[in-house]
């Protein structure tokens, strides 16, 4: 793994290598999320689905919820039983 030093800039800004551009095909518009944590910044690139993949995501998820015999009336108790599974 190869490790660039960057600046940052006085607006905050900083700009990745052209080669590390270029091996992550990473392009102007490209969706990046930034991850924290101590004295750590973690870079992952993000795909945001158009709105035909999200719709075309959701018919899925509803044909499989069918398959099984969920109903809309279901989610609510499922959510509560997950919640309760989980602490949160």
């Amino acid at each position: 793994m190869a490790v660039d030093v960057l600046s940052v800039s006085s607006n905050g800004q900083i700009v990745l290598p052209m080669e590390m551009r270029k091996k992550m095909d990473i392009n102007t518009g490209t969706k990046l999320a930034a991850y924290a944590t101590g004295d750590m910044i973690m870079l992952k690139m993000i795909n945001i689905p158009t709105e035909s993949e999200f719709k075309k995501s959701l018919d899925k998820v509803a044909m499989w919820a069918k398959e099984v015999g969920y109903k809309e009336d279901d989610v609510e108790a499922i959510v509560k039983s997950y919640r309760k599974s989980n602490g949160s």
